[in-house]
């Protein structure tokens, strides 16, 4: 395993962006939903960096099942729908891959009833977009290789790391 982002340049990462959302949010009733599950580690480190009132959702979405490393169709639980009408919503991941789930996910919060609808993710995969959304908060921009830590997993393994990694699967099925 290589570790690509250090714990020290996330937490110092997550603090700017903070400051950068408070900036832009200042005044306006907003509403953090994380997308379960990968953004939970960020989701929690993030909010304790705003220093406003806000509210704070979780919305189950995955592209991604079990020991696969390929897309798979995007399925959302909709028993976890936030209720957004009427406020300035942050939608928080943790890596844009494809693009394909913020992008379907940001039409649904607007239909919802949001006064509008910006994204924030940790990392941005270079060369696998297929969308033509771009976040509007991003932490760090990483080459294309398959990373795990600070949230991230492979086979539901690793999300407790606290930075990011590059893992090779065959390495990992060795191990198991």
């Amino acid at each position: 395993m290589e570790i690509l982002i250090s714990e020290e340049r996330i937490r110092e990462r997550v603090a700017e962006l903070g400051r950068q959302i408070e900036r832009d949010y200042q005044g306006k009733p907003l509403t953090i939903v994380g997308i379960l599950t990968g953004s939970v580690i960020l989701l929690a480190d993030l909010i304790r960096q705003v220093q406003l009132p806000l509210r704070v959702a979780l919305l189950q979405a995955s592209s991604y099942k079990g020991a696969v490393t390929d897309r798979g169709s995007l399925t959302i639980n909709d028993a976890f729908a936030p209720e957004v009408e009427g406020r300035h919503v942050l939608l928080l991941d943790d890596i844009f891959d494809t693009g394909h789930t913020l992008a379907a996910l940001v039409p649904k919060l607007r239909e919802r009833g949001a006064i509008d609808v910006r994204t924030a993710v940790l990392l941005r995969k270079q060369g696998r977009q297929e969308v033509a959304l771009e976040p509007d908060y991003v932490g760090f921009a990483i080459p294309d290789a398959f990373v795990i830590g600070y949230g991230l997993d492979y086979d539901d393994e690793y999300r407790h790391l606290p930075y990011i990694a590059v893992l090779d699967p065959n390495a990992h099925e060795a191990a198991h």
